[in-house]
């Protein structure tokens, strides 16, 4: 397939999963530029490909992020940028509820507010968020993730009702436990907290997979590309799981 003549914006994009839509999107022919808090990952990964650019930008902060997705006009729209944070219930501040609350939701509501601004007018657009199959059904101790997740979920639900007659669809990701730098911090949460050695800990978020594996960030991008390609303008309003068939 070939996404010449296109432009995208990916949020997140200096690492991780993010990184690697940036690539596949690049690789296709898109103009991509990426987003994040930090210039130094963001550059290491533009200078990969020359069709990517970068540019700091913080999700929750709605001038920037606004001002950064006006200026590149993109066909495509990558809500990835978010992050986790795992306790029990009980022990979980409200600070930490609501950190889940404004990068996660927040962060993606802007993201995509701004993308369907920027696609008023086109004859053709793609909005998709990188959510969770946290967003599909519960894990224990991330109960304010799981809840931003779900809060994405039905955010792209809504949002592809509103914009199904203007050719612009609306979907999210779902994936499982990524093999990424966030699932290692996950890991190393999990040692700290339980004593538990590193391959015991990543082994545990294996077993949540029936594959018993981490799901490759390729698998999560190949899905991006595929909702930008021909064939997919009938799907919307989807949370599609790439999680080795978790339920």
């Amino acid at each position: 397939m070939s996404l010449k003549g296109k432009t995208a914006f990916v949020t997140g994009g200096g690492s991780g999963v993010g990184a690697v839509i940036a690539l596949e999107l690049a690789n296709a022919g898109a103009k991509v530029t990426i987003c994040g808090r930090r210039i130094a990952p963001l550059e290491a990964v533009a200078a990969k490909h020359s069709n990517i650019s970068a540019v700091v930008a913080d999700i929750t902060d709605e001038v920037a992020i606004s001002t950064a997705i006006a200026t590149v006009s993109p066909d495509i729209v990558i809500a990835n940028a978010g992050a986790s944070e795992s306790a029990p219930f009980v022990k979980t501040e409200l600070d930490a509820f609501e950190r889940m609350m404004k990068v996660n939701v927040t962060g993606t509501f802007l993201t995509l507010r701004e993308g369907a601004k920027a696609m008023k007018g086109k004859p053709w657009g793609r909005l998709i968020a990188i959510a969770s199959t946290a967003g599909l059904k519960g894990y224990p101790y991330v109960a304010p993730y799981a809840a931003a997740k779900h809060g994405v979920v039905g955010m792209v639900k809504s949002v592809a009702l509103e914009l199904a007659r203007k050719n612009i669809t609306v979907n999210a990701i779902c994936p499982g436990f990524l093999d990424t730098e966030m699932t290692e911090r996950s890991i190393a949460n999990i040692v700290e907290k339980t004593g538990r050695s590193v391959e015991a800990a990543r082994a545990s978020l294996e077993e949540t997979n029936p594959m018993h594996r981490l799901v490759p960030p390729e698998d999560v991008a190949k899905t991006v590309l595929w909702l930008c390609s021909d064939g997919s303008d009938m799907v919307t309003g989807q949370s599609i799981s790439v999680s080795g068939g978790e339920t």
